[in-house]
């Protein structure tokens, strides 16, 4: 038996563990043998945001002998039952032709089961990516290693079948070396909820195959349940009546229900994460500012005096160090003047955080800095400083005289535009025409700015801009409309003089205390598609990269690499999860040894974006660089 738990592919989607869970619309014969209801419940599927529609082919006289198809009551009371509906709803060849093509016309995969060898080779013709075996068929090795020959993955339900016969099917497709997923089953229609035992699904994992789940129960919720347990595979029954005639239609789930299934599944996948890792979310930076507390001295200390119990006070907000260092501080000799409430900080342990700037990484490191604070910063020797302006920042003057005074040598200028105004986020995508017209004029006064003060620094300035493409409760359908609105508004912009860098978005970001989606410009193959034409670079966010990559299950280091002659400047960061963005270096999920053997011979800008890095002189700066460079030297040693 296999230990481990691959993959399938059908289409372009992986389905197995760590994957989005793969939820099929069972329309089966819901359809009632009529096309036009057949193509309504497919339109119901797309709407709930299913990944495929499944449908069933029989040829009844491969099926069943003459005698009952010629004579029904000739069986037993079942049959006698089942077999008219079944010759009933049988849909024709070239319906099933019609089915495949509006599919693809609704971006949905059509599947299908196979219950004999005539039919399997019927959906051959019809392209399908991967055969359903039903649960009666998990013992028909005959059909089985038919459609082994098809060379595609089968999906193959477990219900009615004792664990022998699983055991027997299971090794004899593993002979043949097939791709295939075992769903759990109870083949009642309505299945009773003490007879689901869903935890068997523990046991079919054993055979190192996705695994998940085929549903006849009534509501939503066993369905939602499998699907934390860790089902790949979600199937259930849709109609759009339960009290139709038919046999599938009682077990089965109206739009509504189905709808509400889909989204919460997809919200559980989302909740149960990776499971890998611990990390703090924005939201919960945000509030462990305000809410968590600091090590803060209960009266003014001065310098050689040591520090005890009664000296220390724990008071919010967590701007200095932990109250865990509480005894750490303790006997500590003070060397500096630290004034009743101010924090405690790393450099009161004797942490002196420092920058060997002949040992960083080879690039044009920078700062992020403001008018008011460029100038304690600049004894660390940035190459480069990046200036983030807010929209009052543009009716400012530049104290260009200051930054002559102090600047020992020549540096490179960055600018990154505003992200919002008053109550109103920048969008160079939005649907909103005056919205788009009021953002693309702030980037204009954001880029007029930038050439008023390069005179001061060297070399052609560099404006990062958001593009925008961001809503707040629901997703935005449309994304070649953004896109289009993004040309026109880069197309409407004067940035003669500098380089425009479009700054690539995380999924689920922070504004105005609320969490916002991003809908546009995150992907980076989307990006290279979208700036190549336009004879662009952009500005590569390794944080916002890595929380999209965690969003959309994708390859952080593929996509850098597809993008990487498209880099024009770095902001570097860590990132856990889906919104935990702008975390200090090491303290998120990114490898950064691989990082930088991916990045290669980059040599252009680059800033440490971290999350407050800008307090205490710059310390979350220093140490992102320190790490950075250990990392990077690691990577070309």
């Amino acid at each position: 038996m296999k230990n481990t738990a691959p993959v399938i592919k059908i289409g372009d989607r992986l389905i197995g563990d760590d994957h989005p869970t793969y939820i099929i619309a069972e329309i089966g014969v819901n359809h009632n043998g009529i096309l036009a209801l057949a193509l309504e419940l497919i339109d119901v599927a797309v709407d709930c945001g299913v990944d495929a529609v499944k449908f069933q082919k029989r040829k009844l006289d491969k099926l069943y002998g003459k005698k009952y198809l010629d004579n029904a009551n000739a069986g037993e009371k079942t049959l006698r039952y089942m077999l008219p509906i079944l010759q009933q709803v049988e849909l024709s060849n070239e319906a099933y032709y019609e089915l495949v093509a509006y599919c693809k016309k609704k971006g949905v995969t059509f599947l299908c089961s196979a219950f004999d060898t005539d039919s399997a080779d019927f959906l051959d013709t019809l392209g399908v990516p991967a055969y359903k075996v039903a649960s009666a068929d998990l013992t028909n090795l005959p059909l089985l290693d038919h459609l082994v020959q098809k060379g595609k993955p089968l999906i193959l339900s477990t219900g009615m079948s004792r664990m022998e016969e699983v055991e027997i099917t299971v090794e004899f497709l593993q002979e043949r070396q097939a791709e295939f997923a075992l769903l759990h089953c109870n083949s009642t229609y309505p299945a009773a909820f003490e007879d689901i035992n869903l935890r068997f699904m523990n046991q079919l994992r054993r055979f190192g195959v996705p695994v998940g789940y085929s549903g006849h129960e009534r509501g939503i919720a066993v369905s939602t349940v499998a699907s934390a347990l860790g089902a790949s595979i979600i199937e259930r029954h849709l109609t759009l009546d339960r009290t139709m005639d038919g046999p599938d239609h009682a077990a089965s789930l109206e739009p509504q229900g189905f709808k509400k299934m889909v989204r919460d599944i997809r919200q559980v996948a989302s909740a149960l994460g990776a499971g890998k890792e611990k990390f703090i979310s924005r939201g919960e930076i945000l509030n462990r500012e305000v809410l968590a507390k600091s090590l803060v001295a209960a009266r003014r200390i001065s310098p050689g005096e040591t520090i005890t119990r009664e000296m220390i006070a724990v008071k919010g907000p967590a701007l200095g160090l932990s109250p865990q260092n509480y005894t750490r501080l303790l006997g500590r000799v003070v060397e500096r003047v630290i004034e009743e409430d101010e924090p405690f900080l790393e450099r009161d342990l004797g942490v002196k955080v420092t920058l060997d700037t002949e040992q960083v990484l080879p690039m044009d490191y920078g700062f992020t800095v403001r008018f008011r604070d460029f100038a304690e910063l600049l004894e660390y020797k940035p190459r480069m400083l990046e200036f983030h302006f807010t929209d009052q920042d543009l009716d400012e003057p530049y104290p260009g005289d200051d930054f002559t005074e102090k600047s020992a040598h020549p540096l490179q200028l960055v600018v990154h535009a505003p992200e919002f105004w008053d109550r109103s986020l920048v969008d160079l995508c939005t649907m909103d025409e005056r919205h788009r017209t009021a953002s693309r004029d702030l980037i204009q006064k954001s880029i007029d700015l930038t050439r008023q003060i390069s005179p001061y620094f060297v070399g052609k300035p560099k404006v990062i801009i958001h593009p925008g493409a961001m809503s707040l409760d629901h997703p935005i359908s449309d994304k070649g409309k953004l896109y289009d609105n993004l040309r026109r508004s880069v197309a409407e912009l004067d940035y003669a003089g500098v380089e425009l860098l479009l700054e690539n978005l995380p999924p689920h970001p922070w504004y105005f205390g609320g969490q916002w989606l991003t809908n546009a410009f995150m992907d980076t193959y989307e990006i290279r598609d979208f700036i190549v034409p336009l004879g662009l670079n952009f500005c590569y966010d390794s944080s916002h990269h890595k929380l999209y990559c965690n969003w959309a299950r994708v390859d952080f280091y593929e996509q850098l690499s597809a993008v990487l002659p498209y880099i024009a400047h770095l902001h570097l960061s860590d990132g856990a999860g889906l919104d935990g963005e702008g975390l200090q270096i090491g303290e998120g999920s990114i490898d950064w040894v691989r990082f930088f053997r991916v990045l290669g011979d980059y040599r252009g800008t680059m800033i440490p974006e971290i999350w407050r890095g800008h307090q205490r002189q710059g310390e979350g700066f220093l140490i992102a660089i320190q790490r950075l460079s250990a990392a990077y030297h690691t990577a070309h040693a």
